[in-house]
């Protein structure tokens, strides 16, 4: 069976399988058959997308397909990822479709798809809809008109509960300079920094459907860095096509990744008595500096595989008050189980107002350790344990790191490669040690050509 879903939803070439206009018809009929409601209940979407220019034929196809299967969906026109979740759970829809591709350039584009517990589809239906896909079931022409006559209201309902969220936000006095990577957060991030009071500035935010996160936004922060500077800006932030993670830069001009977020929040939270068991989740890729910040002040960081997903299901089974990735997509269950660039934003900004302190002093007493990453091409992907004399390597290794480094030994999900990642206080001693174990895996099972 094809599979069409990786961690993070659908995600392809635009126009090109799975995103054609035909299969995006049978992924519409699909969902809703797999979610059909009781007898007599009515079949419900909603649907948004970011500013890419493939992204309204799309949502014309899905609609189309949800419609020949009997159900019904509305647009929330152009809206951040979190927002159609947002709707979804606090509307009556049977699920919430996000037409984005995230960080990706425009000739991109995917599908995630949101249920109303704020949670991604599970595997089972995923699997129903590839199902349906491999077959490729004949149905009927649906009306492929996109209803977005209520689209406005929508977006400006997802902007109000922030106001709930954050009633005694004051951002008056404050300069933020928010870089919306011509995406999805062009038009609603300075409506909701106005709505608190804040002086706000926007670059990237002239979105022609071909220019989302071209040299902007969270991948590429230098103009960020720059006009925060040269404006003596409090606050840079920088989000991706969809708004679903963010990053800042400080009045210093220094970057502050989702680790950084992560250090400032757990303290935060903290100190209110809400961080619930003292602990944080996060992912391998988290720098060793987190972990060692955190645990200074008694916090413990709980790591998971890389992805958001795994990262949420730890939050739920822990029960967990904050979570999130290096990425800068961070989780604050007790607010929504998906990360939001805009809240992300407003807890921070919630952080400098209420303790009276500026971002970089906020961001005191975490360090981020120097990281090497070293590729080996390797013939075949053979077990870490079972490569003859790395075990002894990686122990020597380790106790060489106790304390003060950490290391990582994974295989690429898409190339036969090895990655071995070392984080340490020294950047020489690190590149000893990368290099000590790269060579001993090359040397071990690595390919002709590598």
């Amino acid at each position: 069976m094809t599979k069409l879903f990786g961690t993070d939803g659908i995600r392809s070439r635009s126009g090109s399988f799975p995103l054609d206009e035909e299969t995006l018809r049978i992924i519409g009929f699909a969902l809703a058959e797999r979610l059909r409601g009781s007898e007599g209940e009515e079949t419900r979407f909603i649907t948004g997308r970011d500013t890419r220019e493939s992204g309204a034929a799309i949502e014309s196809a899905i609609h189309s397909g949800i419609r020949a299967a009997g159900g019904s969906a509305v647009s929330a026109g152009v809206i951040t990822t979190p927002g159609v979740a947002f709707l979804t759970s606090n509307g009556r829809f049977n699920a919430g479709i996000v037409i984005s591709a995230s960080h990706n350039p425009f000739e991109d584009n995917g599908l995630k798809i949101f249920l109303p517990d704020g949670r991604k589809l599970d595997r089972e239906s995923e699997e129903f809809i590839e199902q349906k896909v491999d077959e490729r079931v004949s149905i009927r022409e649906g009306e492929s008109e996109v209803d977005d006559s209520g689209a406005s209201a929508l977006q400006s309902k997802y902007l109000q509960h922030f106001s709930f969220d954050f009633g005694l936000l004051d951002l008056s006095g404050l300069k933020i300079i928010a870089d919306c990577a011509n995406g999805a957060a062009s038009m609603l991030a300075p409506l909701l920094f106005r709505k608190f009071g804040g002086e706000i500035i926007t670059i990237n935010a002239e979105p022609d459907g071909r220019n989302i996160n071209r040299n902007c936004g969270s991948l590429h922060v230098d103009h960020l860095r720059l006009a925060v500077l040269e404006s003596g800006a409090d606050i840079g932030v920088a989000f991706d096509g969809d708004a679903d993670r963010a990053l800042f830069i400080d009045e210093e001009g220094e970057l502050l990744d989702g680790d950084g977020v992560l250090w400032i929040m757990a303290n935060f939270l903290k100190d209110r008595e809400v961080l619930k068991g003292n602990k944080v989740i996060a992912t391998v890729m988290s720098n060793v500096g987190l972990e060692l910040a955190l645990k200074e002040v008694d916090v413990e960081l709980v790591r998971t595989a890389v992805g958001d997903k795994y990262v949420l299901d730890e939050i739920v089974a822990s029960d967990a008050s904050l979570g999130g990735e290096q990425s800068g997509h961070i989780i604050f269950p007790s607010r929504t189980l998906v990360g939001d660039g805009l809240q992300t934003a407003l807890f921070v900004l919630e952080a400098m107002t209420e303790t009276g302190r500026s971002l970089s002093e906020l961001r005191s007493g975490f360090v981020s350790f120097p990281q090497i990453l070293v590729n080996v091409k390797v013939s075949e992907k053979v077990p870490f344990e079972e490569i003859q004399g790395l075990n002894d390597l990686v122990d020597e290794t380790e106790r060489e790191l106790e304390g003060s480094g950490r290391l990582l030994l994974r295989y690429s999900g898409t190339e036969n490669l090895a990655r071995v990642m070392i984080e340490g206080r020294e950047q020489s001693e690190i590149e000893e040690l990368a290099n000590r174990l790269a060579d001993h895996i090359a040397a071990e099972i690595g390919s002709d050509d590598g």
